[in-house]
């Protein structure tokens, strides 16, 4: 069954077909055709009388009537394929386009990449076919801002396999203050979903904490705002108490607002009463698991767990 890894991979290339064009001809170094023509191909072909063929993503270059090339992008997180399915893939889809066709192979460990690096024996005489692999070894460590910004995608990758390196997470957040609202909350979830749970909260560290200079636009115009409303408020009383009461209320009504962001990114609308219960809650540290929770839950009612229900 996919994981939220390989998910997150595959809506990375499928929003953006022309990132597998780019990794194959800038990071690995293959020759392909010119044109401003590429679009996702149905993943499902066969050869009939055989077996439907499913590919984790097929990209085309060239018009519909006159294919140039094809790209079979498959995500392997272990070794567990064949690889000579994937000389099948390629065999399937030449047949069926009838342009030369080209398999990546996007794998985020060094063992598997180079599993899948060897030349694949089809078992047919002179047919070898030699995939290209993408693996951390390929991805560029990315430590500068404003090439994150202008590569949001390969920041992303380079958080899921770099990410332990701390420049590499915060050149991604100072990344996404620089792109468009609607843009920085899906480049977050791509990078959240597709890392290690030490790169998790490492990001989440550096995307919320106040001493963090630069925040994504979502942080920045809801999170930050609460810090300066709670801080305002704090000094309209004149009081430090109200001051520190202040600052923790803005946090929280700011974090429930990043809670509500978060699941819409994901196209998870929240119902009155889940939506009610969020915007209620004082309890920052709930909050934040909440969030957490958000970036991965297949449903809004996901986001409670049992020390939630028990509380009701």
């Amino acid at each position: 069954m996919p994981s939220p890894r390989h998910d997150s991979l595959i809506n990375l290339f499928r929003d953006r077909p022309q990132l597998a064009v780019e990794i194959l001809r800038d990071l690995l170094g293959q020759e392909l055709p010119a044109t401003p023509l590429v679009r996702l191909e149905n993943t499902t072909f066969n050869t009939r009388p055989s077996d439907d063929i499913e590919a984790d993503l097929v990209v085309v270059l060239g018009p519909p009537t006159a294919p140039a090339h094809a790209i079979i992008v498959e995500i392997q997180q272990d070794t567990s394929k064949d690889p000579r399915q994937l000389a099948r893939y390629a065999a399937a889809l030449w047949l069926l386009l009838r342009c030369a066709v080209t398999v990546i192979v996007v794998c985020p460990d060094a063992r598997t990449a180079d599993y899948y690096a060897r030349p694949i024996d089809s078992g047919l005489p002179g047919y070898r076919l030699q995939a290209c692999v993408l693996g951390p070894d390929s991805i560029p460590v990315v430590t500068d801002p404003q090439q994150a910004a202008a590569r949001p995608e390969l920041a992303a990758l380079a958080v899921m396999v770099h990410g332990r390196e701390r420049k590499v997470v915060e050149a991604f957040a100072a990344a996404l203050a620089e792109l468009p609202d609607d843009h920085a909350p899906k480049y977050y979830e791509y990078a959240y979903s597709m890392s290690a749970p030490e790169v998790r909260r490492l990001l989440e560290e550096i995307m919320t904490s106040p001493t963090w200079p630069v925040y994504s636009p979502f942080a920045r115009e809801h999170y930050g705002r609460g810090l300066e409303e709670g801080e305002a408020k704090g000094k309209a009383e004149g009081k430090a108490e109200g001051k520190a009461e202040g600052k923790a209320e803005g946090r929280a009504e700011e974090a429930a607002r990043l809670v509500l962001l978060v699941l819409a990114a994901r196209g998870l609308e929240a119902p009155d009463d889940v939506r009610a219960r969020i915007t209620a809650c004082a309890d920052l540290a709930r909050l934040e698991f909440w969030a957490t929770r958000a970036a991965t839950a297949q449903t809004v009612y996901e986001l409670f767990g049992e020390a939630d229900e028990a509380d009701r």
